[in-house]
């Protein structure tokens, strides 16, 4: 980007809440289902119809404000926002407008340059004007030609509106606040986190001013990105499309804006030159909702621990990698497990070895989908197969077969019933390795004599030729003892 010019970037964030039900109606909130099933006279907003607030929802809600740093107020209430849109069928939207039930809060952003209080730094403090409760709409289809369809399942889901303050600065920038948005809304189990069903997706404000200019520039609005890399992608293009408009000495329009991945662009979906009139007002069907502190509290001592203060407990009190702990924060579930392994022993040094055998070993296999992870054998059986490697009494190969063999077998057996039954103990006696040593000898004498004469690369030969020999049941450091001793004495 040129030197005169610098990206402000906020964004709007709407996530799904995980209830049930939708916001206003006993009607599921199921994915997937055949279109328009999931309705009633309520989200098709038909004559007499009264929303009800689902509780779960606003409990919900609270818990994300919390998990980012929100003050609570102690009431809000619920506006209509009018517009008329076919995947609104009560022509209006109710959602909260001039008081939202929490403002402030912040996301911190990890690796970004610039601390909080504006020195240099490896993470950068973006803020949260406020979280709005809203109900989502529903879902439009443009099929070529002039056809279009409306699918409703959707209308009356409960979301949030995450407002960020213009407190990004680069694409990059934008979608690592995305990654750490979500990453925290699925640990505290209020979203699930998929942007490919529409239920965490944002709104991308942006603009450009010359650098050192303190006033905000003509601002443009990207609509509905689902994608992290979409996002970066859209923001940089549009940058550059703002640079090119004010470098011929253009104009930008305040607009919306969409993008289009196949020609790597964005494109005006309407104009906001003129500040739209939604006509809000408060709605008339629906008390304040009072949040009191004993609720609060309570929501507040509920808050399960944030992935990145459990990155840092990790590395600090387990003594495991940043990067290990990064890589077992990616899903709650990951964490959970690995949290129940580690916890199985008493030895300092456990922890770190079962976050080595879920990286190398069990996470290869573990699916997730939204909240719910399925991993092909339970922590327990991480826990002791860890455990009989680091007393010696199976060897790191055999701890391989061993995980493959629970893992066919389910989750009740018993590790320590698969060893015996298959005789996978590690032998540790020294005469049967001291026989399987000589016996390698003898039956390869050119390369032992070699090996005797300086050839060192050929120690590593017989060590293969003794495992082979005990079918890979030999303790190796024992294994290695025994050749160099019985070399010593020839």
């Amino acid at each position: 980007m040129s030197p005169r010019w610098e990206p402000v970037i906020g964004l709007e964030v709407h996530c799904q809440l995980l209830t049930r039900t939708k916001l206003f109606c006993p009607c599921p909130t199921t994915f997937g289902a055949p279109p328009n099933t999931h309705v009633c006279p309520t989200c098709l907003g038909l004559p007499g119809a009264l929303p009800v607030l689902n509780g779960e929802a606003v409990a919900m809600a609270v818990t994300a404000a919390l998990a980012l740093g929100c003050t609570i107020r102690a009431k809000s209430t619920f506006s209509r926002k009018n517009y008329f849109y076919p995947d609104l069928p009560k022509g209006y939207q109710i959602t909260q407008f001039d008081e939202p039930f929490s403002e402030g809060g912040h996301v911190d952003l990890e690796g970004a340059s610039g601390a909080a209080d504006g020195s240099e730094g490896s993470w950068k403090r973006a803020r949260i004007h406020h979280i709005h409760m809203e109900e989502d709409a529903g879902k439009n289809s443009h099929t070529r030609g002039s056809a279009s369809v409306v699918d409703l399942n959707r209308a009356g889901v409960p979301l949030i509106e995450i407002v960020g303050e213009p407190d990004l600065s680069s694409p990059h920038e934008a979608s690592e606040y995305l990654r750490v948005l979500r990453e925290i809304l699925v640990f505290v189990g209020v979203n699930d986190g998929n942007l490919e069903e529409g239920s965490f997706r944002c709104d991308a404000n942006v603009s450009i001013r010359p650098i050192g200019e303190s006033k905000l520039g003509t601002r443009v609005e990207l609509k509905n990105i689902n994608s992290f890399k979409f996002v970066e992608k859209a923001i940089a293009s549009e940058i550059e499309r703002q640079k090119e408009v004010l470098d011929a000495g253009g104009h930008l329009t305040q607009e919306t804006r969409g993008w289009d991945e196949a020609n790597g662009t964005t494109s005006s979906l309407r104009s906001k030159e003129a500040a739209q009139d939604y006509r809000f007002f408060p709605e008339p069907d629906l008390l304040p909702v009072i949040l009191d502190d004993a609720f609060v509290a309570r929501k507040r001592a509920d808050l399960r621990e944030l992935p990145r203060a459990k990155r840092e407990r990790w590395v600090t009190e387990l003594g495991l990698t940043p990067y290990a702990a990064q890589v077992l924060t990616q899903h709650p579930e990951v964490a959970s497990f690995f949290e129940a392994a580690a916890n199985g022993s008493t030895d300092p040094a456990h922890a770190v070895r079962v976050a080595n055998f879920v990286q190398s070993e069990v996470l290869r296999d573990v699916t997730t989908y939204g909240q719910v992870a399925q991993f092909p054998v339970v922590a327990r059986q991480v826990s002791e197969i860890v455990a009989l490697v680091a007393t010696g009494k199976v060897s790191g190969k055999q701890s391989k077969e061993l995980y493959l063999l629970l893992k066919a077998r389910g989750s009740e057996v018993s590790t320590a019933s698969v060893v015996a039954e298959l005789g996978m103990a590690q032998v540790t006696d020294v005469n049967v390795i001291e026989s399987a040593c000589a016996k390698a000898f003898a039956a390869h004498p050119r390369q032992a004599e070699q090996l005797r004469a300086g050839k060192e690369a050929l120690f590593g030969f017989f060590v293969g030729q003794v495992m082979k020999a005990t079918k890979g049941s030999a303790h190796p450091q024992l294994v290695n003892d025994t050749l160099k001793r019985l070399l010593a004495a020839t």
